[in-house]
């Protein structure tokens, strides 16, 4: 019997929502989800990643790179433009920019806001990601901004 290395295991898990992109169902996740097309600043491959909105205004979409500026698809587009956007049923290509700091912050609180009900987990998620206590405050929030750069993508 051949043993399963986790490692597969943990990347079949990661892969599955680009899998549902892939086969047309993207549309399941609505607005909650959005997967992001772009091209390897040196393969020149091209990859999908699929990431949480944690904010829409006026027709921009806001995204975390959860794993702070370091984060290949994060590294990608500040490299070459991102390809395509696909949010629900709708595909665009993106112009993109990086928020400073107080509209980070602002949008951080509004997503808090929303979801309120899992501010618990969250906070816990969060404070792993970024290494240190996070706790929701106002100063978390900056230092989080700071930490974790947050994307705006709209339609160009």
């Amino acid at each position: 019997m051949t043993a399963v290395r986790p490692g597969r295991v943990m990347r079949a898990v990661f892969r599955a929502p680009v899998r549902v992109y892939d086969r047309g169902f993207g549309w399941v996740f609505g607005r909650r989800f959005l997967c992001l097309t772009h091209v390897g600043r040196r393969s020149g491959r091209t990859y999908r990643t699929v990431l949480e909105v944690i904010g829409v205004e006026d027709g921009e979409y806001f995204v975390v790179a959860g794993l702070g500026a370091g984060a290949d698809w994060y590294r990608n587009i500040q490299a070459r433009p991102p390809v395509e956007v696909v949010v629900g049923r709708r595909r665009f290509v993106p112009g993109h920019r990086v928020l400073a700091e107080g509209e980070a912050v602002a949008v951080l609180a509004a997503y808090e806001h929303r979801n309120r009900w899992v501010a618990p987990v969250l906070r816990r998620v969060l404070s792993k990601l970024l290494g240190w206590r996070y706790d929701g405050s106002a100063a978390a929030r900056r230092r989080m901004a700071g930490q974790l750069p947050i994307v705006g993508l709209r339609e160009s």
